[in-house]
Protein backbone atom coordinates (compact mmCIF):
# COMPACT_ATOMS: atom_id res chain seq x y z
CA UNK A 1 0.00 0.00 0.00
CA UNK A 2 1.20 3.46 -0.78
CA UNK A 3 0.28 6.57 1.12
CA UNK A 4 -2.55 8.14 -0.81
CA UNK A 5 -4.35 11.41 -0.28
CA UNK A 6 -7.50 12.89 -1.77
CA UNK A 7 -5.62 14.15 -4.84
CA UNK A 8 -4.51 10.58 -5.68
CA UNK A 9 -8.07 9.28 -6.11
CA UNK A 10 -8.54 10.41 -9.71
CA UNK A 11 -12.03 10.14 -11.23
CA UNK A 12 -12.05 7.58 -14.01
CA UNK A 13 -9.16 5.55 -12.62
CA UNK A 14 -9.57 1.85 -11.89
CA UNK A 15 -7.52 -0.21 -9.44
CA UNK A 16 -7.40 -3.98 -8.89
CA UNK A 17 -6.02 -5.71 -5.84
CA UNK A 18 -5.35 -8.96 -4.15
CA UNK A 19 -6.80 -12.38 -4.19
CA UNK A 20 -8.54 -14.11 -1.35
CA UNK A 21 -9.52 -17.76 -1.45
CA UNK A 22 -12.78 -18.60 0.30
CA UNK A 23 -12.87 -21.90 2.20
CA UNK A 24 -15.84 -23.94 3.33
CA UNK A 25 -14.60 -23.76 6.92
CA UNK A 26 -14.53 -19.93 6.81
CA UNK A 27 -18.01 -19.79 5.27
CA UNK A 28 -19.45 -22.02 7.97
CA UNK A 29 -17.54 -20.31 10.79
CA UNK A 30 -18.69 -16.81 9.80
CA UNK A 31 -22.29 -17.86 9.18
CA UNK A 32 -22.53 -19.90 12.38
CA UNK A 33 -21.68 -16.77 14.29
CA UNK A 34 -23.46 -14.07 12.26
CA UNK A 35 -25.88 -15.49 9.65
CA UNK A 36 -26.92 -19.04 10.59
CA UNK A 37 -29.13 -19.88 7.64
CA UNK A 38 -28.99 -23.51 6.39
CA UNK A 39 -27.46 -22.63 3.01
CA UNK A 40 -24.54 -20.97 4.86
CA UNK A 41 -23.89 -23.48 7.66
CA UNK A 42 -24.99 -26.96 6.56
CA UNK A 43 -23.56 -28.39 3.33
CA UNK A 44 -26.08 -31.26 3.24
CA UNK A 45 -29.07 -28.97 3.70
CA UNK A 46 -27.57 -26.45 1.26
CA UNK A 47 -27.31 -29.12 -1.46
CA UNK A 48 -31.11 -29.33 -1.50
CA UNK A 49 -31.58 -25.57 -1.00
CA UNK A 50 -32.20 -22.69 -3.39
CA UNK A 51 -28.51 -22.32 -4.37
CA UNK A 52 -27.71 -26.01 -4.92
CA UNK A 53 -24.87 -25.93 -2.41
CA UNK A 54 -23.17 -24.06 0.37
CA UNK A 55 -22.69 -20.32 -0.18
CA UNK A 56 -21.09 -17.53 1.81
CA UNK A 57 -23.24 -15.04 3.65
CA UNK A 58 -23.43 -11.75 1.80
CA UNK A 59 -22.09 -10.12 4.96
CA UNK A 60 -19.10 -12.46 4.88
CA UNK A 61 -18.52 -11.40 1.27
CA UNK A 62 -18.79 -7.75 2.32
CA UNK A 63 -16.25 -8.39 5.09
CA UNK A 64 -13.81 -9.93 2.62
CA UNK A 65 -14.25 -6.89 0.39
CA UNK A 66 -13.63 -4.55 3.30
CA UNK A 67 -10.41 -6.32 4.24
CA UNK A 68 -9.09 -6.06 0.67
CA UNK A 69 -10.22 -2.41 0.50
CA UNK A 70 -8.57 -1.48 3.82
CA UNK A 71 -5.34 -3.31 2.99
CA UNK A 72 -4.97 -1.99 -0.55
CA UNK A 73 -7.09 1.03 -1.41
CA UNK A 74 -7.76 3.12 1.67
CA UNK A 75 -4.65 4.78 2.98
CA UNK A 76 -4.02 4.78 6.76
CA UNK A 77 -2.51 8.26 6.51
CA UNK A 78 -5.60 9.87 4.99
CA UNK A 79 -8.72 7.74 5.38
CA UNK A 80 -11.29 9.44 7.62
CA UNK A 81 -14.09 6.90 7.42
CA UNK A 82 -17.28 6.77 5.45
CA UNK A 83 -20.69 8.40 5.71
CA UNK A 84 -22.26 5.38 4.01
CA UNK A 85 -22.54 2.96 1.15
CA UNK A 86 -25.16 2.82 -1.60
CA UNK A 87 -26.34 0.24 -4.10
CA UNK A 88 -25.04 -2.77 -2.16
CA UNK A 89 -25.58 -5.91 -4.26
CA UNK A 90 -24.64 -9.60 -4.27
CA UNK A 91 -25.39 -10.60 -7.88
CA UNK A 92 -23.78 -14.07 -7.67
CA UNK A 93 -23.18 -16.34 -4.69
CA UNK A 94 -19.71 -16.98 -3.33
CA UNK A 95 -18.92 -20.67 -2.97
CA UNK A 96 -16.18 -22.68 -1.25
CA UNK A 97 -13.02 -22.55 -3.33
CA UNK A 98 -13.82 -19.25 -5.02
CA UNK A 99 -10.92 -16.83 -5.40
CA UNK A 100 -11.97 -13.21 -5.16
CA UNK A 101 -10.23 -10.02 -6.21
CA UNK A 102 -11.12 -6.39 -5.67
CA UNK A 103 -11.77 -3.87 -8.43
CA UNK A 104 -12.34 -0.22 -7.52
CA UNK A 105 -13.33 2.50 -9.97
CA UNK A 106 -13.14 6.12 -8.79
CA UNK A 107 -16.44 7.66 -9.85
CA UNK A 108 -16.10 11.11 -8.32
CA UNK A 109 -13.87 13.10 -6.01
CA UNK A 110 -14.75 16.53 -4.75
CA UNK A 111 -13.31 18.79 -2.07
CA UNK A 112 -15.41 19.32 1.02
CA UNK A 113 -17.15 22.69 1.13
CA UNK A 114 -17.25 22.82 4.91
CA UNK A 115 -13.88 21.22 5.80
CA UNK A 116 -11.06 22.30 3.45
CA UNK A 117 -8.61 19.69 4.80
CA UNK A 118 -10.54 16.81 3.17
CA UNK A 119 -12.58 15.63 0.23
CA UNK A 120 -15.20 13.05 -0.59
CA UNK A 121 -14.36 10.14 -2.87
CA UNK A 122 -17.14 8.07 -4.45
CA UNK A 123 -16.00 4.65 -5.67
CA UNK A 124 -17.68 1.73 -7.43
CA UNK A 125 -16.41 -1.34 -5.60
CA UNK A 126 -16.65 -4.84 -7.03
CA UNK A 127 -15.46 -8.28 -6.03
CA UNK A 128 -14.92 -10.68 -8.90
CA UNK A 129 -14.51 -14.42 -8.72
CA UNK A 130 -12.06 -16.56 -10.69
CA UNK A 131 -14.57 -16.69 -13.60
CA UNK A 132 -14.66 -12.88 -13.83
CA UNK A 133 -18.20 -12.83 -12.41
CA UNK A 134 -19.11 -9.95 -10.12
CA UNK A 135 -20.14 -11.37 -6.75
CA UNK A 136 -20.35 -8.07 -4.84
CA UNK A 137 -20.86 -4.47 -5.87
CA UNK A 138 -21.45 -1.22 -4.04
CA UNK A 139 -21.09 2.50 -4.41
CA UNK A 140 -19.00 3.72 -1.47
CA UNK A 141 -18.33 7.18 -0.10
CA UNK A 142 -15.13 7.94 1.80
CA UNK A 143 -13.74 11.04 3.47
CA UNK A 144 -10.06 11.45 2.62
CA UNK A 145 -7.52 14.03 3.82
CA UNK A 146 -6.02 16.40 1.29
CA UNK A 147 -2.26 16.97 1.04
Amino acid sequence: MTDRYFEDYVPGSTHEFGNVKVTEAEIVEFATRYDPQPFHVDAAAAADGPFGGLIASGWHTASLMMRLLADNYLSPVSSLGSPGIDELRWPKPVRPGDELRLRVHVVESRPSKSKPDRGLVRSRIELLNQDEEIVFSALALNFVLRR
